[in-house]
């Protein structure tokens, strides 16, 4: 990548770049802020009609990568998580069958968009103050309602022009050095560059919701207050922490307690068709928004709830008031830069990361900051492809087995074998060594 940019050893001066970058959820907002700070110019482009993506309902186990993001280029003054010191394993009767000291952050995507749009562009929100300007800093463009449809690279100027079309119709066209795809597990950006890498269904789903913690009975509450609470059983997982609750507020009484619950759905089944059609008739690909889940399909997903769970998570299933449902799936890109580095993928767009990694945010954030460090003459190409590619691979094989085990295997493998298929996701990514297949790179 011939930028300008300064080397490793501090010889050359940055010059000033325009990165494009597709999709405005967590990870466009992370590459945007990375290469803001750096001082280059930076358009988000988010399909989005309105201008603020809607609250998702989703907490975030804010891994190392995440809270090394937040603490390089956070410049809000709050907190951004609750701390959880230990995990909790329940049987079905809802006694403790496993204890382990952890301490573990976790926050919610609100928390975290709120506070990256507080950074990327000034966005005023009751989450936090918005920091002054920061002279050094590129400007920062985020434009939403604006759905790319296609890209070229002009190779006698070396650009990448992006299309663009609005929902009125509106089309036109941006033009930047160079363009990141951070658009999700089914990037319109990846698809136009490997057609044949397709977003495919696991045969199970999460099932996900909020409680405020107020709402839950004391026993209910004191196996999730501080603790990262899981069960096992045939079929189904669930696990359960306490998240910031409204706008962000860490005040206990006022948090929330979150809740993925993990379920065999077979494709193409019955059951399926029912869990992912929502209240008005529409079914849904792979998301069910909060408050469109269909009442009858919720109605019995709480009575199996009642017959398979402890007590304390079929509390807070049968309470929650926004459930919300997510197909798992699975997508690996074959490469992650393209063009001569003209194009790149980033986050989700790159490796879509099964749920049970708690890494795909944690992916966003390593994947934004090594990036920039690249851009900056930090590290060498080498080692940002490398340590890219390592991770996504790694990490997005990971979470396969995961499932596999979890979902499909629980007879054979039990409660212990799951309990150390999580500690092992668990050990910090510098203290990984990843495999040779892992970050094997070719040009």
């Amino acid at each position: 990548m011939t930028t300008g940019m300064e080397s490793a050893n501090g010889t050359s001066k940055p010059s000033k770049l325009h990165f494009v970058i597709i999709g405005g959820s967590l990870g466009g907002l992370a590459a945007g802020l990375a290469l803001k700070s750096l001082g280059h110019d930076t358009t988000i482009l988010e399909r989005n009609p309105t201008p603020l993506l809607d609250n998702q309902g989703a907490g975030i186990v804010a891994g190392g990568d995440t809270l090394a993001f937040f603490k390089r280029y956070n410049r809000c003054d709050r907190p951004i998580a609750v701390s959880s010191q230990c995990r909790l394993y329940l049987d079905k009767e809802g006694n403790v069958i496993h204890k382990k000291d952890m301490v573990q952050n976790m926050t919610s995507w609100d928390l975290a968009y709120y506070l990256m749009r507080a950074n990327y562009d000034g966005v005023k929100s009751d989450y936090c103050t918005v920091p002054p300007p920061d002279p050094s800093h590129g400007k920062a463009t985020h434009l939403h309602d604006h759905n790319v449809t296609d890209f070229t690279i002009d190779p006698s100027t070396n650009k990448v022009h992006v299309s663009y079309k609005t929902s009125s119709g509106t089309t036109g066209t941006i033009t930047g050095d160079t363009l990141i795809g951070a658009d999700g597990p089914s990037s319109t950006i990846r698809n136009h560059l490997l057609p044949t890498i397709r977003r495919t269904y696991s045969g199970y789903c999460a099932l996900r919701g909020t409680l405020p913690e107020h709402s839950a009975s004391p026993s209910t509450l004191s196996a999730f207050r501080e603790r990262f609470t899981f069960f096992h059983g045939p079929g189904r997982q669930i696990l359960a922490y306490l998240i910031p609750g409204p706008h962000g507020t860490v005040q206990p009484g006022h948090r929330l307690i979150n809740f993925v619950y993990y379920t065999n759905f077979p494709e193409a089944s019955p059951e399926l068709e029912e869990i992912m059609t929502d209240r008005h008739g529409k079914r849904h690909l792979i998301t069910m928004p909060p408050g469109l889940t269909s009442q009858k399909a919720w109605d019995k997903q709480k009575q199996l709830a009642r017959e398979n769970l402890p007590p304390q998570f079929a509390e807070i299933v049968c309470a929650t008031p926004n459930p919300f449902v997510q197909a798992v799936t699975d997508v690996l890109s074959t490469n992650h830069t393209f063009y001569d580095d003209k194009v790149i993928l980033i986050g989700d767009a790159l490796a879509g990361f099964r749920p049970h990694t708690v890494a795909s945010t944690s992916q966003a954030a390593f994947d934004a900051m090594r990036y920039a460090d690249f851009v900056a003459g930090g590290i060498t190409r080498e080692e940002w492809r490398r340590e890219t590619m390592g991770f996504a691979r790694f990490v997005q094989r990971r979470g396969v087995e995961m499932g596999r085990r979890s979902q499909f295997g629980f007879e054979e493998v039990g409660v212990e074998g799951l309990i150390g298929d999580r500690d092992r996701a668990s050990v910090p990514r510098q203290e990984e060594v990843w495999p040779e297949w892992a970050v094997r790179v070719e040009d």
